[in-house]
């Protein structure tokens, strides 16, 4: 077997009750979980019995999927399978923060919670919404974004790229493309994200890291691939600063992380987090890639006999 990257789920993969088995029978993920509730009380609630409503918001979105992301790598490294790599789809990102060693679990927590108060926000702010497109030519879509004026924003996989935007133009897009037979999914979030509209939020979380003492940035420890470059990050720690605050703003390049990922000799993918939507990703992307999840205890025990 060649190495292991961890993958983090990003905002749309969430549901109520992700994480609480694990919550419920896993000790480090159970006394992370009180931290976390300290820091941010009624997230647990939220997480387990919230509406669906309620968790699309991404002031509570982004802590509680954090939580859930972090409780199958915790699970996973108290079984002994540890990451060569990692990777975090958005703010999935912020939880491989966590794993790598940039942040504490502690610390990470804290700023997912800001930043996903900047980001509601900065959402409030503008109306806005974002749809995944199908099996459109790459350049077709992005010079039918810049007619109507929106953004293709994440480059998911091949055949798939989100497109962020104000709901209007959104809509009047969706419409051109039913027009011309190209599928597109919505997605389950609150906001134009990645887009310009969501400069006042990495200009704040940008303020917050630089200023606030609360947050020690060290050189992670294994690599740390950015949504904003598809490269691990530096060792420095202004770079690190800026590359993860201007993420808010600019595209995700999953595809192109995946393939780099490979190239560095990742052979095993796991997702961590409550869903399998980076798995297909990881299909679409890299074929012959060992595919693996962990959402909850049947899919930890399934992927440690897997791996181990």
């Amino acid at each position: 077997m060649g190495k292991i990257a961890f993958l983090f789920d990003g905002q749309g993969s969430q549901y109520a009750g992700m994480g609480k088995d694990l919550f419920e029978e896993v000790s480090s993920v159970h006394d992370f979980y009180g931290v976390a509730e300290a820091i941010r009380p009624g997230t647990l609630f939220q997480m387990f019995e919230g509406s669906e409503e309620e968790l699309k918001k991404t002031e509570n979105t982004q802590p509680c999927l954090f939580l859930a992301d972090i409780a199958a790598a915790l699970a996973l490294m108290d079984k002994g399978v540890n990451p060569d790599a990692v990777a975090g789809f958005s703010l999935g990102e912020t939880v491989a923060m966590a794993v790598s060693g940039a942040l504490t679990k502690d610390q990470a927590f804290k700023l997912v919670c800001k930043r996903g108060q900047l980001m509601q926000k900065a959402a409030n702010a503008k109306e806005g919404s974002m749809i995944a497109v199908l099996k459109m030519d790459k350049d077709q879509l992005e010079s039918l974004c810049d007619e109507i004026g929106v953004y293709p924003v994440n480059y998911n996989c091949p055949g798939q790229i989100v497109v962020s935007g104000e709901a209007e133009k959104i809509d009047r897009l969706k419409d051109v493309l039913k027009e011309k037979s190209v599928r597109f999914i919505e997605l389950a979030v609150g906001g134009p994200f990645h887009t310009p509209f969501m400069e006042t939020a990495s200009k704040g979380l940008k303020k917050e890291l630089k200023s606030n003492k609360l947050y020690n940035i060290n050189k992670t420890y294994i690599p740390l691939y950015a949504n904003k470059t598809a490269k691990p990050y530096t060792a420095e720690k202004e770079d690190i600063i800026d590359t993860f605050s201007e993420q808010i703003s600019n595209s995700v390049r999953w595809e192109e992380t995946l393939l780099n990922m490979a190239g560095d000799g990742v052979d095993t993918f796991i997702e961590c987090g409550p869903g399998k939507t980076l798995s297909g990703f990881v299909k679409r992307t890299v074929p012959g890639a060992k595919i693996l999840n962990v959402s909850d205890i049947e899919s930890l025990n399934k992927t440690v006999e897997e791996v181990c």
